[in-house]
Parts: structure tokens; C-alpha cells; sequence
């Protein structure tokens, strides 16, 4: 769980904004000002802050210099401006990313997590276990029933998503985002080629579904066999 500070004056934005990245896993404080954020990133600091640019008493690009003159804490700007040269800025001024407003909380959680994958160390991730599906993302190696599978380094990332969030639906959408880092473009047909492809290596058609099951006009959810052989909802790739 990352805990994360959201500074962010919209209290209507700041609201869908911790209740979003709750739901993804994460701890949230927020702060609706420049001064505070900065006070709370000081003096409770979290392992990530969200930074918006217009704020009531200190424009955001002031307070991430005033936090860098004392924290290394990850920061990402979050703004409607969408100016490169401000952009190269805001970076070569010390935010580790930024993203431009209006955004989904797929994509915000897909930046949260690239840049504290990048910047780490992170501990080893245990191996998953799904019935007889072994997924171990620090070795990227799967097996199925004690035997090994060889799936290309996509189709792994795409497991190893779904394995963390086994017996969820998720959704194209958040594949696209959190494998592809695609959240504003690419087609389902994407995610559909690489499921057809991971379901022929896991011995199941979309027909007759084992593990990957597909839940109509919503997504996918990787799930336990069913013991006497019943397949969830398919029809789809």
C-alpha cells in the first residue's frame, strides 16, 4: 500500500480523487493548499505526493521547489496546463512526472506506480497462486501445474496484472493503463489478441474458460477452476 498526500484546492476533485485511489489500493491525505501540502509532506511524509498546480496561496511550481530544498519525496504535478516548455520545467525542476488534467484515476495510478517502481528499491514481490497458477514477478516466470510456461514479456505483464487482482473484474481500460500505458489511446482489440494468446497457453478457449473469464461489456477476472468444470460468462476473445 503507497501512501500518498493530494494537495488540491477543488474539494469536489479532491474528494473523487481519495476515494479513487483508495478503492486502487492506496492510503490517501490530502491538503487543500500549497502551505499545508507542504507541511504535511514535511512533517508526515508520504511515500508519494500528487501536486496540483493552481493553488489558493502558493502556486504549485513554488512549492515543489521549496519541497525540494528539503525532501526527496516523490511528487507528481498534477495541472491543465499543458504547455511543453512548462512541462520541461516543472521536470528539470524536480517532479518526477505530471499529468494533465482532465485524467482517469487508471491512468493517475498507472503514473503512481511507475514512479515508485522507478525510483524503489521495492521488496520482492511474493509469487501469486491461483489454483494451480504460479505467477513470481521477481523471477517473471509462471508455471501451471508444476510446469512451466513460456509466455512473451506482454503476456506476462498481462498475468502477473490480473494475478494480483485475482477474482476482480478488470477492466480493458486499466489493462490498457496498467500494462500498455495506454490510458488515453489503443483499442481493445489489443488486450483481446493478448488474452486469446495467454488463454491458448493456459489450455482454454474463451468458450470453455478455466482461469480467464470474461464478464460481457465489462472486462476480464483471472479466477480459481471451478471443481466440476463450469465456465463463467463467455463469447468474447
Amino acid at each position: 500500500m503507497a501512501h500518498l498526500l493530494v494537495v488540491e484546492d477543488d474539494p469536489a476533485l479532491r474528494g473523487a480523487l481519495v476515494r479513487a485511489l483508495r478503492d486502487k489500493g492506496h492510503a490517501v491525505a490530502t491538503a487543500p493548499s500549497g502551505m499545508a501540502g507542504l507541511d504535511a509532506a514535511v512533517n508526515s511524509p508520504p511515500h508519494l505526493v500528487v501536486l496540483d498546480l493552481a493553488l489558493p496561496d502558493v502556486d504549485g511550481g513554488q512549492v515543489l521547489r521549496m519541497l525540494r530544498a528539503v525532501s526527496d519525496v516523490p511528487v507528481i504535478v498534477a495541472t491543465a496546463r499543458d504547455e511543453e516548455p512548462e512541462m520541461v520545467a516543472l521536470l528539470e525542476g524536480g517532479a518526477d512526472d505530471y499529468i494533465v488534467k482532465p485524467f482517469g484515476a487508471a491512468q493517475l495510478d498507472a503514473r503512481i506506480k511507475a514512479v515508485l517502481r522507478r525510483l524503489g528499491p521495492a521488496e520482492p514481490e511474493e509469487p501469486l497462486r491461483v489454483g494451480g497458477l504460479v505467477v513470481d514477478p521477481a523471477a517473471r516466470e509462471v508455471a501451471l501445474d508444476g510446469r512451466a510456461l513460456d509466455l512473451t514479456p506482454r503476456e506476462f505483464d498481462l498475468l502477473a496484472h490480473l494475478a494480483r487482482r485475482a477474482g476482480q473484474v478488470v477492466s480493458r481500460r486499466e489493462l490498457l493503463a496498467e500494462v500498455w500505458q495506454q490510458p488515453l489511446g489503443g483499442a481493445d482489440k489489443t488486450v483481446d489478441v493478448h488474452l486469446s494468446w495467454l488463454r491458448r497457453k493456459l489450455g482454454e478457449t474463451a468458450q470453455a474458460p478455466r482461469y480467464l473469464h470474461t464478464v460481457r461489456t465489462v472486462g476480464v477476472k483471472l479466477m480459481v477452476p471451478m471443481p466440476d468444470g463450469e465456465t463463467g460468462d463467455a463469447g468474447e476473445p
